[in-house]
């Protein structure tokens, strides 16, 4: 198959990452990948994977992106794919307004992801007009049932998947440790308690800086290390966090590494890795991404987040917002010996392209039988 992902851009972020990861997996099973967004860091991976990708700017959500409508036609009339699957809103309105100009014996089918619960809107019920929907877990498709008329049947959950193997069957490169540690000395001979994610309010940095100010009291073995960036607009809220370290007495127990390209090496590296986002999660990729590198997980039981501790270890749920039981939780596990973590086949990086792949043949399957 011939298949044309759309999302705004490549920056960072689970769902770059996760369409990069499936390009890769598609071009291995012997499909056309292809992939249009506005760009970014991750493009060249893409490229250097066997997928090619197409610029264009669909990313802002302003009137400005409609010129894209005619842009879009065209490549959709050259590349002639079999499946368009777009993964963000802003690039589903411009191809269903391109399609509009395409005779329909000449459209791709169409499939959608829901990486997320979006506002319930005109503008995001734009992703329902797809052949088929994806949601990337049971909370995301109890919202999306529940919010839009949609039936069942058009709906299919398919859990993001991770290359378990990129993440576990490895030891740490012994440069890398000794450039990590000739970077931040004071962690030597500490207990590494890491909160990945980027930079914002909603994901819960400030609970863990809470959390540590209880842990460290207990254990000043412990150091706490925050691994993401503050995307453009927020870096006042990095600011903040910065201001509440001091605050809280824990300059010398937390640090900010800011945005990494070695997080495999880093959830090896961990003790613990926390999730606390203050409100449901769709998915919490770094939570399976933890899991696979074998390191312990701590999450608040809500979301996505909580369906994959569910699975994989449920020794890690916490009552939401509970920071005292999170701070023991933490603790437990620092003590005990390091668990064996078994992924589910369902979590893996060839489930979740076995699963997209049984969409679209489906889509197509459907498609050939109404033409005879």
């Amino acid at each position: 198959m011939r298949i044309l992902q759309a999302l705004p851009a490549l920056y960072s972020g689970g769902v770059e990452r996760g369409t990069v990861e499936f390009a890769a997996d598609l071009v291995k099973r012997g499909h056309e990948s292809w992939v249009v967004s506005k760009g970014g860091p991750m493009a060249e991976q893409l490229r250097g994977q066997g997928s090619r990708h197409v610029y264009m700017p669909i990313h802002r959500k302003s009137p400005a992106s409609f010129g894209q409508i005619l842009p879009m036609r065209k490549l959709i009339l050259d590349l002639k794919p079999d499946i368009v699957h777009v993964r963000s809103r802003m690039p589903a309105w411009i191809i269903f307004l391109a399609l509009k100009t395409i005779p329909r014996n000449q459209h791709p089918a169409v499939v959608s992801t829901f990486h997320g619960m979006y506002s319930v809107t005109p503008y995001s019920a734009i992703m329902t007009r797809a052949d088929h929907m994806i949601a990337v877990s049971r909370c995301v498709q109890e919202y999306v049932l529940k919010n839009y008329q949609v039936p069942p049947d058009r709906l299919t959950v398919i859990q993001r998947g991770v290359d378990i193997d990129a993440f576990r069957q490895r030891e740490l490169p012994p440069q890398w440790l000794e450039r990590w540690f000739r970077q931040y000395p004071q962690l030597a001979g500490k207990r590494i308690i890491m909160m990945p994610g980027r930079i914002s309010r909603w994901k819960g940095q400030l609970d863990f800086l809470a959390m540590m100010a209880r842990l460290v009291q207990a254990r000043p073995d412990c150091h706490g290390v925050i691994a993401g960036g503050a995307e453009p607009g927020k870096e006042h809220f990095l600011e903040e966090l910065e201001r509440a370290r001091d605050r809280l007495g824990l300059t010398e127990r937390v640090s900010f590494l800011g945005q990494r390209n070695d997080m495999t090496n880093l959830y090896l590296l961990a003790d613990v890795v926390c999730h606390m986002s203050t409100k449901p999660e769709p998915f919490g990729r770094t939570v399976t991404e933890a899991l696979a590198s074998g390191t312990p997980v701590v999450a608040y039981n809500r979301g996505g987040a909580a369906e994959t501790l569910e699975a994989c270890f449920p020794r890690g749920l916490v009552p939401p917002d509970d920071i005292d039981a999170f701070t023991g939780v933490v603790a437990r596990l620092l003590d005990a010996p390091k668990p064996t973590i078994e992924i589910p086949y369902r979590f893996r990086l060839e489930a979740q392209t076995e699963a997209s792949l049984n969409v679209y043949e489906n889509l197509l399957n459907q498609r050939s039988g109404k033409s005879r």
